[in-house]
């Protein structure tokens, strides 16, 4: 069965809920996991006021018993503290919203105005609870399942960022690091830079605030990667079983990302050939290998057995305390977009996002192409599948 994923909730709603099916059986549960990337989820440099009122936690209402997953459907819940300052708006019973408790200035850049156009609303709010960022909390708390499983399987997932905004991470900074080099880096950086250079950090910080001070966002680059992956997930045969096309639309559906590169990505386009596909060398202990991963271990719409390499740009965020302009809802008459409570910058936390979705993709295939209704079962087929290999 493949893994199905949905996400539920509104922002100021009671909570935000993530649905998983075709999760193996027997799975043990890491609760300090999950909490732990929910945290990482509201960290980074540049956040809002939302992240001072709500500390994540996940819990489970379904598809775990003692610790373990037991093969059913898993839903979790990650409840909104903020809820409470938001009942009398956001209750699902039965009423009424007073005139001046309604948007009616939808936000440039924003899902506002197509959603209340398409679904035909007197009021935006139906539109931004959840259209919202908040929504990838249920993402982190399915990703972080995911990712706890993979684990388990031997394959890592991180990111680190790469550039905010007008200030990049020169990459002969980091090239020459592994992965795991680079993400501890992350791990102990409020803006999750690949490095530890304090001048730059500083640098960036200030261009923050600065930016900030003038009532701007900011966007920026990050990249995300997966090790270990096993040789043919995903294939060539149809164009919807090719994992590069479901990675790229994972990440695209994440709030605010408007582009998505696999390895060299654009920068493939501007060289020759020769200088852009991996050249492909055998050894009798390593067995078929690539020197270079310009590919970002796909190719064909599989894995190559070399490192899942993606990079995604995220734009600015929408919602700015210098308002840009709009049109009233109601009187069609020109306005200053309303502000809702935002962040500056958001990247660091875009880049834990993605991580959780690579990590859903990822499992996804390998349930897909290694059935098992009992995650020993899982393993167990996917370490022969990887013997398999040892021996070509």
């Amino acid at each position: 069965m493949s893994l199905k994923f949905f996400t539920a909730g509104e922002s100021h709603g009671k909570g935000i809920f993530a649905f998983l099916e075709g999760v193996p059986a027997n799975f043990e549960i890491d609760f300090n996991f999950i909490n732990n990337e929910l945290k990482r989820r509201q960290g980074g440099y540049g956040r809002g006021g939302r992240m001072k009122i709500e500390k994540d936690k996940v819990e489970f209402l379904s598809g775990v018993r003692l610790g373990k997953t037991i093969g059913s459907p898993i839903l979790m819940a990650v409840w909104n503290r903020d809820y409470e300052n938001w009942k009398d708006v956001m209750k699902p019973e039965k009423g009424s919203i007073l005139e001046d408790k309604k948007v009616l200035k939808p936000r440039p850049g924003h899902a506002d105005l197509t959603g209340c156009l398409k679904y035909r609303f007197d009021d935006v709010r139906n539109v931004l609870e959840r259209s919202s960022a908040r929504e990838t909390a249920g993402r982190v708390a399915a990703g972080a399942l995911c990712k706890d499983i993979l684990r388990h399987l031997g394959i890592m997932i991180g990111s680190y960022v790469i550039g905010i905004g007008e200030i990049s991470v020169s990459e002969d900074m980091y090239c020459s690091m592994d992965f795991l080099n680079r993400f501890e880096n992350a791990e102990s950086s409020e803006l999750r830079l690949p490095v530890k250079d304090e001048k730059l950090d500083r640098e960036i910080k200030s261009y923050i605030e600065a930016m900030k001070e003038k009532g701007e966002s900011l966007g920026g680059i990050f990249e995300i990667f997966a090790l270990n992956i096993p040789v043919g997930l995903g294939s060539h045969v149809q164009w919807d079983r090719r994992l590069d096309g479901k990675i790229a639309k994972a990440m695209m559906s994440i709030q605010a990302i408007k582009g998505v590169e696999i390895g060299m990505g654009f920068g493939a386009a501007l060289i020759p050939g020769s200088k852009v596909h991996d050249e492909i060398f055998y050894d009798d202990e390593k067995g078929f290998y690539r020197q270079t991963n310009r590919a970002g271990g796909l190719e064909g719409g599989m894995t190559n057995g070399e490192p899942i390499c993606v990079k995604c740009a995220m734009k600015p965020i929408p919602t700015l305390y210098k308002p840009l302009r709009s049109v009233d809802l109601k009187t069609k008459e020109p306005y200053e977009a309303s502000i809702e409570r935002s962040d500056i910058c958001a990247v660091p936390a875009a880049s834990v996002v993605a991580e959780s979705m690579l990590a859903i993709t990822i499992l996804g295939e390998i349930t897909d192409m290694f059935h098992s209704d009992d995650f020993g079962f899982l393993k167990e087929f996917l370490e022969l599948y990887r013997k398999k290999f040892e021996r070509m």
